[in-house]
């Protein structure tokens, strides 16, 4: 199934921390996110294989906006 990592709120991105086909565990950080000089680390859901960024640094994300997507290899989609 692929599963879709969402931003909780607006911010900037700081930091990625997978590339696409990297395995990655429930509670990796996927990236970490700037709001007000605050630093908010977007975790991964659940175990899997990150199939798509779809953020880079120094980009504005929005509230509820998709930063990646896992492959938890149980088939299905978002």
């Amino acid at each position: 199934m692929l599963i879709e990592v969402r931003s909780e709120l607006a911010a900037f991105v700081w930091q990625v921390k997978v590339a696409v086909g990297q395995p990655v565990e429930a509670g990796d950080v996927i990236a970490v996110l700037e709001s007000m000089k605050i630093e908010i680390p977007v975790e991964a859901p659940s175990g899997g294989v990150v199939s798509e960024l779809r953020v880079e640094p120094d980009a504005q994300v929005e509230e509820d906006q998709v930063i990646a997507v896992i492959d938890d290899g149980k088939g299905g989609s978002p």
